[in-house]
């Protein structure tokens, strides 16, 4: 019975590590996500299959447009404030816009 419980949370814990790392990889590469799914809607043979790939490939590609649309306020602000000499606003500003643009890859 111990042999049991221990396979079992031996399982729901590498099910659960396998998880945590598909979610901070598809956090990092929204775009690349929608690509795949989108490609993968395009193929399906079935309608439930389409669905699927199609929402998830939605859902990603909103994800990414929210980062590039703050990425592209980011850049915005770091070229005012450079334009005003406030170089370390300014710095700060691109700095966040590279965070966005990465999240939205």
């Amino acid at each position: 019975m111990k042999l049991i419980h221990l396979h079992q949370i031996g399982l729901l814990t590498g099910t659960l590590l396998l998880s945590v790392a598909n979610i901070s990889f598809a956090a990092e590469s929204h775009a690349t996500e929608a690509l795949k799914h989108a490609e993968a809607a395009a193929k399906s043979t079935d309608d439930k299959s389409l669905v699927e790939h199609a929402e998830i490939a939605k859902t990603h590609t909103k994800v990414a447009h929210e980062h590039l649309t703050a990425g592209l306020t980011s850049l915005d602000n770091a070229i005012d404030h450079a334009k005003q000499k406030h170089s370390d606003i300014a710095k700060k500003a691109a700095e966040e816009a590279v965070t966005h643009l990465k999240a939205a890859q």
